[in-house]
């Protein structure tokens, strides 16, 4: 089958690769019929790439056509349609229970001491072949695997995977208050969608970007807009008397602009032998901080701030006196995806309240993955969100 590949940093190619099989009696394969760029694969483009190794199958955001299940799998049958959650989890265990699906038990990478296995991201989460490609195969398809009805087009059902959850948790965790005010940091698609959301369910919603694109296509959904800047942080409290937002949501994450020490630290770590780099990752702060400090800056003392952008060093400093004296409470985690399915999918009808219908600004042939990874990655052409058919 054909599939994009990661073959090294910037390096993205459109090739063979072997077909998918039933492994497990959990398993199914499904015949991907969309899959998304997300914002998280790009720092598997730029950053993560020690923890990558030539020829690993990239993408977790699916939806296709089940073609085969295994035996255990009695709640899917072929022809089903189907989206497919980034995480892979079982649904019976201790954390799965407790509606944390991004810690299951059954798929943890424990040698690594990270959470649950997740689909083209990475040995630190389990090396599992991802979706940008012809076929997928699903572990644990028992219970994964959320059905979705025929007919309308992917665009309705495919951010289920990922956008809807990790946006509507991302909301969930800022804990605004009834009549509240959010910033959100980073307008690109979970920070777009995270918008909608909060702006769906009655509160009021300050974006930040420095892309004027993205700055008015959220302003476009009546989110108020402040491009970001050496003067964001009075600006945000001048639109907050004073005292600043009740909750951020940083939607930015390790690659945030502003950061150029960090950006210097990235750039020289990625001169580094992979081993190397692997473990300086791992025990050293890599991540530029731009977008988290500045939501300590400006969340009101007593705040939230929901930290949904993927970081992925393990000792950055951290203004911890600003922090321990405002009393800022901080939420953060991998979207549980289906924690939130049941909660988002009576929305996903023809009223079409959060407008994913037209959140995509790209559809793609998969062939033309290494060029849209470029696009994406670049900014260029008002590009938020891709979406590739295979």
């Amino acid at each position: 089958m054909k599939a994009l590949t990661w073959q090294g940093k910037r390096k993205i190619e459109y090739g063979e690769v072997p077909d998918p099989r039933i492994e497990e009696p959990t398993d199914a394969v499904i015949k991907v019929t969309s899959a998304g760029i997300c914002g998280s694969d790009l720092h598997l483009y730029e950053v993560m790439s020690p923890f990558l190794d030539a020829g690993d199958v990239l993408g977790h955001e699916s939806i296709g056509i089940v073609e085969e299940t295994g035996s255990a799998v009695t709640n899917l049958s072929a022809g089903d349609r189907v989206v497919v959650p980034f995480q892979i989890a079982c649904g019976s265990c201790f954390m799965c229970e407790h509606d944390l699906q991004t810690q299951c038990e059954t798929t943890q990478v424990r040698d690594l001491g990270m959470g649950a296995a997740l689909f083209g991201y990475t040995k630190l989460y389990g090396q599992i072949p991802g979706g940008q490609a012809e076929y997928l195969r699903v572990p644990q398809a028992q219970y994964g695997p959320i059905r979705v009805p025929h007919g309308p087009p992917d665009d309705r059902f495919v951010y289920l995977s990922d956008v809807l959850p990790t946006a509507w948790q991302a909301v969930q965790y800022a804990g605004i208050p009834a009549g509240g005010t959010v910033v959100v940091l980073g307008l690109g698609p979970i920070g777009d969608m995270s918008c909608r959301v909060a702006l769906h369910q009655g509160f009021r919603v300050i974006g930040v970007d420095l892309v004027a694109d993205r700055l008015e296509r959220a302003r476009r959904h009546g989110v108020e807009i402040l491009e970001y800047g050496d003067d964001v942080a009075d600006a945000i409290r001048d639109l907050t008397d004073g005292r600043g937002p009740d909750s951020v949501i940083d939607a930015v994450g390790m690659e945030a602009h502003g950061s150029k020490g960090a950006k210097f630290a990235q750039q020289a770590a990625g001169l580094l032998p992979d081993a190397v780099q692997g473990a300086l990752m791992q025990k050293a702060g890599v991540d530029r901080l731009a977008a988290l400090l500045l939501a300590v800056d400006v969340v009101r003392r007593g705040g939230t701030i929901s930290l949904i952008g993927v970081y992925g060093g393990m000792a950055d400093p951290l203004p911890m006196l600003t922090i321990f004296d405002k009393q800022i409470q901080l939420r953060m985690g991998q979207a549980n995806v289906r924690r939130w399915a049941d909660d988002i999918l009576p929305l996903l009808t023809d009223d079409d309240p959060l407008k994913v219908d037209t959140f995509a600004t790209h559809h793609l042939p998969l062939s033309e993955g290494p060029n849209a990874y470029d696009m994406f990655q670049k900014k260029r052409d008002g590009a938020v969100k891709v979406l590739l058919t295979p």
